[in-house]
Formats: structure tokens, sequence, C-alpha cells
């Protein structure tokens, strides 16, 4: 529509959705929360515009371009909120650190050690993935950070068994020993993945802002086409 009501909605829809795109790129100029709300308002208002329905050829890559721009938003405050924490790289390395030394005395469990290293490096490994695969890397940290604490809590079960069989006074305090030690073997690896994690998601924020500035040119010069048409014809 050239006018009324659809035409503002349009109207209003596009600069929110500029505002969204451009504020993708400034860390204190919006918070996620409302950068968010107009990633959902400003698709949700163009859509009303057009009828949720094809019009012209300009107009309907200007809607693509809008959706992908839209959900190139999204996919960048994700990434951003994961690699911007209030803790830095540091901080978590630190608090990883500290939390291998407190187990120390925990790792007197015949080859927990050798075990724990071992998962370790498979989830940095994860971290070290490049290419396209890059893509699908948190996906896979996740399912290894899963198989890794269940890995480790089996042997432990069993180690702590074994050793109640042997001795009496472990077998006094199995529960509790296992209790510990399972606490001991989720948090050391949440450190490790909240590690990983960060530098990730790192990577991939600094990939996302090279791809999204191509998205984010193209809708500008298909929304410039589709108003000028709009306007002209």
């Amino acid at each position: 529509p050239k006018s009324g009501l659809g035409y503002a909605l349009g109207a209003v829809g596009g600069l929110l959705l500029l505002s969204q795109a451009l504020c993708a790129f400034r860390k204190h100029l919006l918070n996620a929360r409302l950068l968010m709300m107009l990633g959902i308002i400003a698709p949700v208002l163009i859509l009303i515009h057009c009828g949720f329905s094809l019009g012209a050829t300009n107009s309907n890559i200007a809607l693509a371009a809008m959706l992908l721009v839209t959900l190139s938003g999204l996919c960048g405050r994700y990434f951003y909120a994961k690699a911007h924490d209030e803790a830095t790289l540091p901080d978590l390395e630190r608090q990883a650190q500290e939390i291998k030394d407190r187990g120390r005395n925990l790792l007197r469990l015949p080859e927990l050690a050798e075990r724990f290293d071992n998962e370790e490096r498979e989830l940095r490994q994860v971290g070290d993935w490049s290419g396209p695969s890059l893509v699908w890397a948190p996906f896979s940290l996740a399912r290894r950070y899963t198989a890794s604490r269940r890995l480790l809590t089996e042997y432990a079960r069993n180690a702590i068994k074994a050793g109640a069989a042997r001795h009496k006074a472990v077998a006094a305090h199995q529960e509790r020993c296992e209790q510990v030690t399972f606490d001991y073997i989720t948090r050391r690896l949440r450190a490790s993945r909240e590690v990983v994690e960060f530098r990730l998601y790192n990577r991939l924020f600094s990939i996302w802002r090279v791809l999204h500035i191509p998205l984010f040119l193209v809708l500008l010069a298909a929304s410039i086409v589709h108003v000028i048409s709009v306007h002209v014809y």
C-alpha cells in the first residue's frame, strides 16, 4: 500500500529493522532483550504491511532479504551473548584451574586423572574446528560434554565400588565419596566446556560480523529499490 495503516506499518517496520541491524554492530547501544524484541516486532509489522503474501519482484527480494537479516541478527546476538558474558577468558581459565587443583585428592582413583585429561582434550579439539564444520561445533561440544561426564561418572562409580569392597573405611563412606566425586566431575567438565565455548563463540561472532555486512547491504539496497518503485510506479 502507498498510504494508510499498511504503509505506516511498513515504514515503522523498516525503521525498526534498520535499527536492529545497525545495533548488532554496537556493544552498548541497546541491550540484548530490547534488540531481540526489535528483531521480532519489525518482521511482523512488515509481514502485515505486505499482507502475508508475495508481490512484485522487488518487494519479494526485499522480503527475503529482511528475513535473512533478521535471522542473521538473532544469531549474531546469541553469539555475542555467549562470547561477551560478564566473565572473561582469563577468569574462566583461572576458575577451571582452581577447580582442577581442589580435586587433586579425588584424582587418587586409578586412571581418573588420565581419563580426565583425555576427555578435556576431546573438548578442546571440538573448539579447534574450522571451516563449515564450525557451525556444528556448539552442538558437538554439548554432546561431547554429556558423553564425557557419563563416562567419567561410570568409571568413578565402579572404582569407588571396587574400593569399598576392599576397604571397610571406603565402604562406610561410599555414598559420600560418590556424591563428592560426581560433583567434582560435573564442575570440572563444566568449567572446561565454558572455556572452550568462550573461544568458540568468539570465533563464530567474528565470522558472523563479516557475513552480516553484505546481508545488511543487500537489505538496504532492496529496501531502497522497493521504496522508489512504490512511489514512482
